[in-house]
């Protein structure tokens, strides 16, 4: 009689950069010990006395399994290990700014939720990025005459396109808005701009011509282009792992707080690394090329890795880590991000599900959750 494959859970974190890698053999099923286990440069092979599993690695990974140092059994885990690697990967993340308009280039704005058109056929003649939050100050600082851009916002005209952190900034004088967004009609400063077949928040309208579009509910394409429309999940956290590495690269920040754009603190973030690959399976089958943490992105013929960046991360809602978050809103170093507040708690539950699916020894760090975001 032949033993069923051995269900073992295979977790692995390489780091590009300093091109080493950990790799988790989770504890197998009872009755399939004992096991041999043979890491090879492209797969790794589990025999049992009645199966045996093999679980091949992306092309783009190789491991060198002369280098195996630090193995230890972690109780809950499984076997622990450290590996050199030769991971040189050629990712192509969702760029900020190829999901964005370019110059000269006639354009489309879709709602990401459900590709309702937002804006159609807009041509940018100038995209150009906004000044930190702080720009004003810094002119104050270092001009000896009164500041000339003082109580004058920066709006764009017709045919711009402004880029913030984490926003656009588009002009509505143009009559090419089919259909028109419907606006909330609270006499507030800052006033919704809600899609009229999903009801999602995709921005805020900051005058009468002026609004602002949040990056995680759109999609900019050219026009009369055929594109994917990519699952929420993914988008949520390909937009948002970028805006963190693009800002902690620009200006050498690693904390950030996520509030709502009703100016509440969600989720604290504190970015690790941005050179992660990270591959898991479950191990149910005796030939295994495919990685749950992954389905959502990759094709059935498809057996490649994404890159992801690691943070750690404190949630804030129902008045959890109050006092952490107030010293995090008051200290300089600490860089705001605000996003929609339904958006905000999608990403607490990606950082959850992230989390959750982690081995239990990797979810915890000091006080922090864990967790990776795909890029």
């Amino acid at each position: 009689m032949t033993a069923s494959p051995a269900a073992m859970r295979v977790f692995l974190e390489v780091r590009r950069r300093l091109q080493s890698a950990l790799l988790i053999l989770g504890e197998p099923k009872e009755g399939d010990m004992p096991m041999d286990i043979s890491v090879m440069p492209s797969s790794l092979q589990m025999r049992t006395p009645g199966s045996c599993t093999e679980l091949w690695f992306p092309a783009e990974v190789r491991l060198v399994p002369s280098s195996c140092r630090g193995l230890q059994y972690v109780a809950g885990d499984g076997l622990h290990l450290r590996l050199q690697t030769q991971a040189e990967l050629s990712t192509k993340p969702l760029s900020l700014f190829t999901q964005s308009p370019q110059v000269q280039e006639c354009c489309t704005f879709y709602c990401q939720s459900c590709g309702e058109v937002i804006i159609r056929d807009r041509k940018l003649l100038r995209v150009l990025p906004l000044p930190s939050e702080n720009w004003g100050a810094l002119v104050g600082e270092w001009c000896c005459h009164p500041d000339p851009f003082a109580n004058k916002p920066l709006h764009p005209q017709e045919n711009d396109c402004f880029t913030g952190d984490s926003f656009f900034l588009v002009n509505l004088r143009s009559n090419s808005w089919q259909p028109r967004p419907e606006l909330g009609r609270k006499p507030k400063t800052n006033t919704k701009v809600i899609c009229k077949r999903c009801k999602v928040m995709l921005g805020e309208t900051m005058s009468s011509e002026t609004t602002k579009l949040y990056m995680t509910e759109i999609i900019i394409q050219p026009s009369e282009r055929n594109f994917p429309i990519l699952p929420r999940s993914q988008f949520v956290q390909s937009i948002i792992a970028q805006c963190l590495v693009e800002l902690s690269s620009a200006r050498s920040t690693f904390r950030f707080t996520i509030q709502g754009h009703d100016g509440k603190v969600y989720v604290l973030l504190w970015l690790l690394n941005s050179d992660s690959l990270v591959i898991e399976s479950s191990g149910n089958s005796k030939s295994i090329k495919k990685f749950p943490l992954l389905e959502d992105v990759l094709k059935d013929d498809s057996n490649s890795a994404w890159s992801a960046i690691k943070v750690l991360y404190q949630p804030c809602i129902k008045n959890r880590n109050k006092k952490l978050a107030g010293l995090w809103e008051s200290d300089i170093s600490v860089h705001s991000l605000t996003l929609p507040a339904a958006t905000c708690l999608e990403l607490l539950l990606i950082l959850s599900r992230s989390n959750a699916m982690l081995p239990p020894s990797l979810r915890y760090m000091n006080s922090f959750q864990v967790a990776f975001l795909k890029m």
